[in-house]
């Protein structure tokens, strides 16, 4: 019996050194795998891609890589474009308000290192991406809400303005006449601005900012400034970003999942795939009353982008060349 038990042991603690062998093998291997992807030749950069036709915004970050500026400073840059457009009106001044006619902004950014910073219910400040910025590099904290966002940033220097304009406030009272909390699929196909880019260095940022839902509950707050809901990025990995109803992206952490899918070697059009399969397969769900979109970069600088129905697009700047795309989608009836 004592020779048994001695034999047994001595197999357990024998399979015990080959898994934990077999595990840091594994672990090497990956690191290699990383450090290969780094090195090589093939990667593509400087890149830029981003939701919606928002050839400015993308050109915009475009500009600061070319000339040799961070992605981290071409997101912010990017993204403060379309937070000036009023005519975009989900995005910045001029975004659709909530019911109560109060226009409320959300942002998040990224950089390469994990570090991130948010906003989220922010009323009479245009520029919540720079906001975003000045949480992640100058406060303790990785997100602040509302009246709180909004005396940091005045003690930051940001300049308070009304962002109901005129347009906004039109369509907002001729909402007022029926009342439907509806979201509309698409509405002017244009949505939040989610924006990646890869550098000269081949380091990862990302940024998105949004007037989220139009005619929301005064306090509602979608995916676009939640880590892992509307963005995410992992500099070993890839980022990925999203658009549309937020509360469906929230439910499955679209974004993370995606970047998620890539770490385990799906490429970033099928990791975007799989995550709108998360989506639409789950039970009860009507798909067909919202969309959800995603882009998606890896570290080699291949994209991808996938949405719930069609016309969902988006902008990528690559070789020099910035091209507005339309994306694949699901529902093809």
């Amino acid at each position: 019996m004592k020779r048994r038990n001695f034999i047994k042991k001595a197999s357990a603690s024998s399979l015990g050194l080959i898994a934990a062998s077999s595990l840091i093998s594994c672990q090497e291997s990956k690191k290699d795998k990383i450090e290969n992807i780094i090195k090589s030749n093939n990667l593509i950069r400087p890149l830029v891609i981003a939701t919606w036709k928002t050839d400015l915004a993308v050109e915009t970050a475009a500009k600061v890589l070319e000339q040799g500026g961070s992605a981290l400073k071409a997101v912010e840059q990017g993204c403060r474009v379309e937070e000036a457009n009023e005519k975009g009106q989900s995005v910045g001044k001029g975004g659709l308000p909530d019911r109560d006619g109060e226009v409320t902004l959300d942002a998040c950014i990224i950089d390469h290192k994990g570090n991130y910073g948010a906003v989220l219910g922010v009323k009479n400040i245009k520029h919540v991406i720079s906001l975003a910025r000045k949480v992640m590099e100058k406060t303790p904290h990785v997100m602040l809400v509302g009246e709180g966002a909004k005396k940091f940033a005045i003690s930051e220097g940001f300049k308070q303005e009304n962002l109901l304009t005129k347009a906004s406030k039109k369509a907002w009272l001729k909402w007022k006449e029926t009342s439907m909390y509806k979201p509309i699929i698409n509405i002017e196909n244009h949505d939040t601005i989610g924006m990646l880019a890869i550098d000269k260095k081949g380091n990862i940022s990302g940024a998105c900012t949004t007037s989220g839902l139009a005619y929301k509950m005064p306090g509602r707050v979608g995916d676009s400034p939640i880590i892992g809901g509307g963005l995410f990025v992992d500099n070993e990995i890839g980022g990925a970003a999203a658009t549309g109803l937020g509360e469906e992206v929230l439910k499955t952490v679209g974004s993370f999942l995606i970047v998620e899918l890539m770490r385990q070697g799906k490429t970033p059009q099928e990791a975007c795939e799989e995550a709108i399969g998360r989506i639409v397969n789950k039970p009860g769900k009507n798909y067909k009353d919202f969309q959800v979109g995603y882009i998606a970069v890896n570290k080699q600088g291949e994209t991808g982008a996938y949405s719930i129905h069609q016309w969902f697009s988006y902008n990528k700047y690559v070789d020099k060349v910035n091209t507005h795309i339309q994306s694949d989608f699901f529902n093809k009836v």
